[in-house]
């Protein structure tokens, strides 16, 4: 690796250092309704950085989140929609919460103590983020907004036994919160009556040259500290293995351009997925606080999003599916490349993979996922070569 790659990964700083009394604002708002007439509400952090996240509460979704260059200029570095409407009639999963089940499970079929459930199928014969009416298809309840140091919204979702073929009534709630230092904290929480499975996480997909920029994302640096990925089958679902990583195009564990392994036609993996469509086995495992599970760099604009996660996996995606037949913030067209979705997880498929790590929830305990989007910049524009 050259070594101004190496200097882009570390030579970064926060976009803020904390002042006492320094607050972050929450506004909350309306934002348009659904075909069915329902009320949509938006709250939108906001922090004296520069940094803010507007969610709504129709997919307990992540809207836009604006985040400044090294020169103080802030762009929305999420795709998505202008409108809440788009949001419900030309779904694609743009920043929304997905569950209970994010990313595919084979048959869209799992056992429980003996007893087997048929899901929703909505990826061919496969279930895909939760089902065909999945959690990023629903209005949910805003418990809690409030400033302060660090802003917050609370949102809530009742999801009734059978929902989608998952048993058990379960509770969800997602915590969205902004400090000034320009973390947004996502807080997963869910209980049951009864066993399940959940596994939620947050769907945004990154631009960080900004949404619409015509070089789109695949000129970004990406590190991801995993020794092994969870290759695939041709219809997405993992093959059971930890393939390392090491001499492949999937080895991120110094950073790498991402265009750099992106058309590797030589990779079955990369011609199953039309590029990276990969869960990885994250070194940390899965850990009580939040860790860093990827790092993704622009570097001309210096602007710098690290992914902490308490999950085991990360799903990176390289935006291979989006055809240009969907038209987004700004009358963008969505091109394959326009964006990167980075998505902490437990592993894909895992009720049926006894070697992955536990997706499983008990009645009386609490499944947590606690994520954070940091985001920071690079002191100076370290427009690194490629790779030796």
């Amino acid at each position: 690796m050259k070594r101004g790659a190496i200097g882009l990964m570390t030579m970064i700083v926060g976009l803020t250092a904390a002042v006492p009394g320094q607050a972050a604002d929450a506004e909350r708002s309306e934002a348009g309704e659904l075909r069915d007439g329902t009320k949509v509400e938006a709250v939108t952090l906001s922090n004296a950085a520069g940094v803010s996240a507007r969610v709504l509460t129709y997919g307990a979704t992540l809207q836009s989140f604006t985040a400044p260059d090294r020169d103080g200029r802030p762009v929305d570095i999420t795709l998505g929609y202008d409108e809440t409407a788009d949001y419900e009639t030309h779904p694609n999963y743009f920043g929304v919460t997905v569950g209970r089940y994010a990313n595919r499970i084979a048959g869209g079929r799992f056992a429980l103590d003996g007893q087997s459930y048929q899901l929703s199928q909505n990826d061919s014969a496969n279930s895909l983020h939760g089902g065909a009416d999945g959690f990023d298809k629903r209005v949910w309840r805003i418990v809690e907004v409030e400033s302060g140091p660090v802003s917050r919204v609370v949102m809530e979702l009742q999801s009734p036994d059978g929902d989608q073929g998952y048993p058990g009534n379960l509770t969800a709630r997602v915590t969205y919160t902004l400090d000034d230092g320009g973390d947004l904290g996502i807080l997963f929480e869910a209980t049951s009556d009864a066993p399940t499975i959940v596994n939620m996480t947050n769907h945004a997909i990154f631009n960080l040259a900004g949404v619409g920029a015509p070089q789109g994302a695949m000129d970004h640096w990406l590190m991801i500290p995993a020794e092994s990925f969870t290759p695939v089958d041709e219809t997405l679902i993992p093959t059971g293995e930890l393939a390392p990583v090491a001499g492949t195009v999937f080895d991120f564990r110094q950073p790498r351009r991402v265009e750099d392994g992106l058309r590797d036609g030589s990779n079955p993996q990369i011609v199953i997925g039309r590029g990276y469509d990969h869960n990885f086995a994250l070194d940390k495992g899965r850990t009580a606080q939040p860790e860093l599970a990827a790092r993704l760099v622009h570097p001309a604009s210096g602007r710098v999003l690290d992914v902490l996660t308490t999950e085991p996996g990360i799903q990176f995606y390289s935006g291979n599916f989006l055809d240009g037949t969907l038209v987004g913030k700004n009358d963008t067209v969505y091109r394959m490349g326009d964006g990167i979705a980075l998505e902490p997880q437990t592993f894909p498929d895992a009720p049926n993979q006894a070697n992955f790590p536990s997706a499983r929830l008990e009645p009386g305990e609490t499944y947590r996922h606690h994520m954070i989007y940091r985001v920071a910049i690079t002191p100076e524009n370290l427009e690194a070569d490629r790779a030796d």
